[in-house]
């Protein structure tokens, strides 16, 4: 029987932290942010996407930073981790261990590099689907894995058994709203691009995928409380305002690294992205800090200052 599961709120594309060399895995503090983001009151936790810099990570770095995150989670909020790789066959693999961990779902994106045809892409995922009993998050962003999915291609995917949920990091709002208007009814459509991320919230998407909500969860999740639970949007226009040049600040370029050094300037450390990815300069940083100042932010007095 396929299992279901309800989705809903901030769901934090997590960050991976690293060693200060970036060699290993730092388990306690991907541990403790899982806590932290879990006390912050996301609605799930969702590891090893872009955010988390999956592509760097070798297949065992993946599943054991599954297995942390379950781990810590604890069954407070459900865990999606991203396993979707360059095959067929290896994202089977991962997403049966994901499962295998305890996860509750899991996200994947679509075959990247090859750009498949498009009767392959929907093989792929029954394949992956038929392999698994918990549910699938289709991950939609066109510009890491290539090519732009149709909203009547991504309806279609939706009759897939077990293609449960989408994240739309298109940054198309046509497209998502016309998903969340003509296919709705067959696949939850969550919101992937923070700067659309009110826009999304107003127009109906139940959650957002949002890796700001790293190092600001409070700010993320009152902004779905206001204006997706409450319907506020003139409180939530007021929230907006305080977090859309952050967001926009970090689709500017190196997301992930920006992210990371969010991390770092509200006193949690999660360590360097790896290369290529190299941490961000002293003036960005300084600009952030800033931005998190406006936003009213608390970030440790050496750098508040």
């Amino acid at each position: 029987m396929r299992k279901r599961v309800e989705l809903r709120g901030i769901l934090p594309a997590m960050v991976t932290p690293f060693t200060g060399d970036g060699a290993r895995l730092d388990e306690a503090a991907l541990a403790a942010l899982s806590d932290r983001l879990i006390a912050a009151g996301v609605g799930g936790l969702i590891p090893c996407g872009s955010t988390g810099e999956f592509v760097s990570l070798s297949h065992a770095e993946r599943r054991r930073v599954t297995e942390v995150v379950v781990e810590a989670a604890r069954g407070r909020v459900p865990v999606v981790p991203q396993t979707g790789a360059l095959t067929t066959a290896e994202t089977i693999e991962l997403s049966r261990h994901a499962e295998a961990a305890g996860a509750a779902a899991v996200m994947i994106v679509p075959p990247y590099y090859e750009a498949p045809p498009w009767e392959d892409i929907v093989q792929h995922y029954r394949a992956v689907s038929a392999a698994i009993s918990i549910p699938i998050m289709l991950y939609h962003i066109p510009s890491a894995h290539g090519y732009k999915l149709s909203a009547a291609q991504i309806g279609e995917l939706a009759e897939v058994d077990g293609v449960d949920f989408i994240k739309d990091s298109s940054a198309d709002l046509v497209q998502l709203t016309e998903l969340l208007q003509r296919y709705g009814d067959r696949i939850q459509v969550f919101n992937g691009w923070d700067t659309l991320t009110f826009y999304g919230f107003a127009a109906g998407t139940p959650a957002s995928v949002w890796g700001a909500a790293n190092f600001i969860p409070d700010l993320c999740v009152e902004l779905y409380d206001t204006v997706y639970r409450r319907g506020d949007l003139e409180a939530g226009r007021e929230v907006w305002q305080r977090v859309w040049p952050i967001c926009r600040y970090l689709e500017e370029q190196a997301y992930a690294a920006r992210v990371k050094g969010g991390c770092e300037l509200i006193g949690h450390p999660v360590g360097p992205p790896r290369l290529p990815l190299r941490a961000v300069a002293s003036t960005d940083q300084a600009r952030l800090a800033e931005l998190l100042r406006r936003a009213e932010v608390s970030m440790p007095a050496a750098v508040a200052s």
